[in-house]
């Protein structure tokens, strides 16, 4: 039996990434902007009531903490979308029944989408794999 391969995860991929790019970009522009500030107001301050170091240290430390949770969510959206391609590697070749039970087939390919994981059967029928799917082992068939 010739079994396509799971299609690629470019599109969650690119979904996930360009979200977090446009975050940690947004993120970038602010802690520049933000070290900006700190030049210009330790530069303007007044010597008779200089900025306290330890503020200073404060509002660096909080800038650094949100850079460096976007990098983690950008770490973790990347893993996601791992997991869902080892998922979808185990569906094909089983048999597969949509939740209102009037499609149902042998899983041939998968796609992994935005949405989540779309099978196509060998009927060529499109299920999208969510709640209320029912998925079984294929039984062979004897000659």
């Amino acid at each position: 039996m010739a079994v396509d391969t799971v299609s690629s995860a470019t599109s969650t991929n690119a979904t996930s990434s360009s979200k977090a790019s446009s975050a940690a970009a947004s993120a970038s522009l602010d802690y520049d902007a933000f070290l900006q500030l700190l030049i210009a107001q330790m530069q303007n301050q007044d010597p008779t009531d200089p900025l306290d170091a330890s503020e200073q240290i404060s509002q660096l430390a909080t800038f650094s903490q949100v850079e460096q949770s976007i990098q983690t969510n950008t770490n973790l959206e990347s893993l996601i979308a791992q997991s869902s391609l080892s998922n979808a590697s185990s569906y094909i070749g089983k048999t597969i029944t949509s939740s209102d039970g009037k499609t149902s087939g042998v899983v041939e390919s998968i796609e992994v989408t935005s949405d989540g994981l779309v099978a196509t059967t060998d009927a060529g029928k499109e299920i999208t794999i969510g709640d209320g799917i029912t998925i079984s082992a294929t039984k062979s068939s004897e000659s």
